[in-house]
């Protein structure tokens, strides 16, 4: 059965309900950085989940075109995740009625077996078989460190409520949130937005904390 991160790390896919502190440890991922409102049809951000799927994809069945990666093993993609900030932003705190000032970096995971070799060759390979640019999809490495997150269910809109209660969490616990321009808002999309009811959508979201 392929590896499936979700299962095999429950404790950064599947968050409780409620704000918790955690350690998350370095990852390495494919990303796409843009700026703008993700809902805009046919907008950068749609764009450039259409790049990381189709490198994602084509690393997954790398072997199936011929190219051995060391170490490699059968895995489920990991689901989508986003880091985020805004311009003029206070202490790091998103407004979402001004999605066109947000500056996103959206990621894939990828196993630690994969090198940056490895996503050069895809990024070839996924422009060729799909006819796309993907220049501009980058083998990135993110440690993250200490964090408050939980999972919230509903709908992206439905946001704030939570992160206010995670601000609360962060405040009882002794600690500070710790937006920087190297750690930034988290967010791990679990549901398709296409097929999951806005009220059932599931997203673990992530702030960066430092003891205060």
């Amino acid at each position: 059965m392929p590896f499936d991160f979700k299962k095999e790390y429950k404790a950064y896919y599947q968050p409780p309900r409620k704000p918790e502190l955690i350690e998350i440890p370095k990852m390495q991922f494919l990303a796409v950085r843009g700026t703008g409102d993700p809902n805009a049809e046919g907008g950068a951000y749609q764009q450039a989940l259409e790049k990381l799927y189709a490198v994602a994809y084509t690393l997954r069945m790398s072997r199936k075109s011929g190219k051995e990666i060391a170490g490699f093993f059968e895995y489920v993609v990991p689901p989508l995740e986003g880091l985020w900030q805004q311009s003029g932003s206070e202490n790091g705190k998103l407004d979402y009625s001004r999605k066109r000032d947000f500056a996103w970096i959206s990621m894939i995971r990828l196993p630690d077996f994969i090198t940056e070799a490895d996503v050069q060759w895809a990024i070839t390979e996924a422009a060729r078989k799909k006819k796309i640019s993907c220049a501009d999809v980058e083998f990135f490495s993110y440690e993250e460190g200490l964090c408050v997150q939980v999972m919230h269910l509903g709908s992206y809109d439905s946001e704030p409520e939570t992160i206010e209660q995670m601000q609360q969490f962060i405040t009882a616990q002794g600690c500070a949130a710790d937006h920087t321009a190297s750690r930034q808002h988290h967010e791990i999309y679990l549901s398709d937005p296409r097929r999951t009811a806005p009220e059932k959508l599931k997203t673990v979201i992530r702030i960066p904390v430092r003891r205060a």
